[in-house]
């Protein structure tokens, strides 16, 4: 166990003050806030605002559902976020071509109509980018397929494969494909290459913005702030790739499934259903697996954070087949062991643990003995009999909310799908008054000044809050899969007088970077 007193990275970054805002909320003309022109009008708003930090969601290519915590890959990066303007101002795309996503809604992602459009799009990018062979920019190719590894590769044959099964899951392919046979695997990758050697460029396009994108924020001292999901899709390369890391037979099938148990919230638990990782193999294999991925998003990110942190102590074992997460088992995590390997391969961890819900004195344990920063989140602990707002740990992030929450003001006035009494919103009503000496008129500006206010060494609040909106901007309807990752900012809501009240609550708190 690490048991020294250095400082995390954030209490090395200082005091700070971040926006929550995922990419695809961005605000932007083809359907979809994406990572170029989107991202960097964002960067230099943060910049003007004094707010240091930008925290978004998980960047993996999206499947069913378009949750970006259920990606196709760990790796890969969501094709829908790549900027077509500059691909215009590269030549591999002209303006007009732009039209037909231009017509798109601009206040929210229509992703039936956004993905088949978009695809096509890159494709046509893709082609003409190829047909330049010698040119800088393939020069360029070459060196980001040499620079990432294998995983480019095995993601552009899955991803390829997946579409010629009709969008299926990997365990319901072709035999010899679940099976990944060589020489079936051999036919395959030559009789779809052209369509395998699209995937790839596209991903190296979406990797060369990216990498122009963390450049440009880190000369305007903003710090990116990622989020990766502990487990990885059952349906995704890396499952099919790497199936003896996880609890899964030969034919895809998993001996157990993710989950966690009943609790207030829910008596039948959450049944997710993500594989379990065989942490045995892990370990025996030194954990390179989380090695690899958690460099690779230390490439992306100045900062990240791992949902369902207490799963690394203990999770939840579902056997596979369950309808509930009633009849599971608490099975033993790999605790200290993948922290120390991380650190003895990557150096210092800039990792925010997601420790939220019913966390036991050991998962506190492991977080603390690895000097991993936590988080607060208002929304939760306000109406609590015991939250102390002064003994919040300075070793934290303190949310207003996340993106799994309604916005501050939906919160506020108990709308939507509020798992609270009509008692128990009274109750949170009437103690985030008096924490904060607000009114129910100003409580989204008023839950952000507690936040900022908190001995937290960062304090973050989703940009719907600092825009003060209700219940019909939430991102996500936990439990549901319909109508949720699809809110988007308007092009004129974050206008001067909004930014300077924010710069001022910024400066109030001693949070300008």
């Amino acid at each position: 166990m690490n048991t020294s007193k250095k400082q995390s990275v954030i209490q090395q970054m200082g005091r700070r003050a971040g926006v929550l805002m995922h990419m695809t909320s961005l605000p932007g003309e083809h359907g979809i806030g994406d990572i170029g022109d989107s991202a960097r009008a964002f960067v230099d708003a943060l910049a003007d605002m004094d707010i240091g930090v930008w925290q978004f969601l998980p960047l993996g290519p999206t499947a069913y559902g378009d949750s970006p915590y259920q990606p196709l890959s760990a790796f890969a990066g969501n094709a829908n976020l790549i900027c077509l303007n500059q691909l215009v101002e590269l030549g591999l795309l002209r303006e007009a071509e732009l039209e037909p996503l231009s017509r798109l809604p601009r206040d929210y992602c229509d992703y039936g109509r956004l993905i088949t459009a978009k695809r096509q799009l890159l494709k046509r990018a893709a082609e003409r980018m190829q047909g330049r062979s010698g040119v800088a920019l393939m020069t360029e190719y070459e060196e980001f397929l040499h620079r990432q590894g294998d995983w480019v590769a095995d993601y552009a044959l899955f991803r390829v494969l997946k579409t010629q099964h009709g969008e299926r899951p990997w365990p319901e392919w072709d035999k010899d494909f679940v099976r990944r046979d060589a020489a079936a695997l051999r036919r395959a990758r030559e009789a779809h290459r052209a369509d395998i050697e699209t995937t790839q460029v596209t991903q190296f396009l979406f990797d060369r913005q990216w990498r122009e994108l963390r450049l440009y924020a880190a000369e305007r001292d903003i710090a990116l702030f990622g989020d990766i999901p502990i487990y990885i899709a059952l349906d995704s390369a890396d499952a099919w790739t790497s199936r003896e890391m996880l609890q899964v037979d030969g034919d895809g099938v998993p001996s157990a499934v993710a989950g966690v148990p009943p609790d207030y919230f829910s008596e039948d638990g959450q049944l997710w259903g993500n594989p379990l990782y065989d942490w045995a193999y892990h370990a025996r294999t030194g954990y390179r697996w989380w090695i690899e991925r958690m460099r690779h998003i230390g490439r992306q990110t100045d900062l990240v954070r791992i949902d369902h942190f207490r799963g690394f102590e203990s999770y939840w074992s579902v056997p596979f087949g369950e309808t509930t997460a009633k009849n599971g088992a608490w099975v033993p995590g790999p605790g200290d062991g993948l922290f120390e390997a991380l650190r003895a391969s990557l150096g210092e961890l800039p990792i925010v643990a997601e420790d939220l819900g019913v966390i036991t004195p050991e998962v506190d344990a492991l977080r603390l003995g690895q000097g991993l920063p936590g988080m607060v989140v208002l929304q939760f602990e306000v109406g609590e009999e015991d939250f102390d707002f002064d003994a919040i740990d300075t070793n934290s992030v303190c949310y207003t909310g996340t993106h799994d929450n309604d916005t501050t003001i939906g919160w506020f006035e108990g709308t939507g799908e509020d798992t609270r009494t009509r008692k128990e919103v009274l109750e949170s009503q009437a103690a985030v008054l008096a924490l904060t000496g607000g009114s129910a008129q100003t409580i989204h500006t008023d839950m952000i000044r507690l936040a900022f206010a908190s001995r937290s060494v960062l304090a973050v609040a989703p940009m719907q809050d600092f825009l003060g909106l209700g219940s019909e901007a939430r991102l996500n309807r936990p439990g549901t899969t319909r109508d949720n990752w699809r809110w988007r900012m308007a092009e004129d809501a974050l206008d001067g007088a909004l930014a300077d009240r924010i710069r001022r609550m910024v400066e109030d708190a001693s949070r300008a970077p």
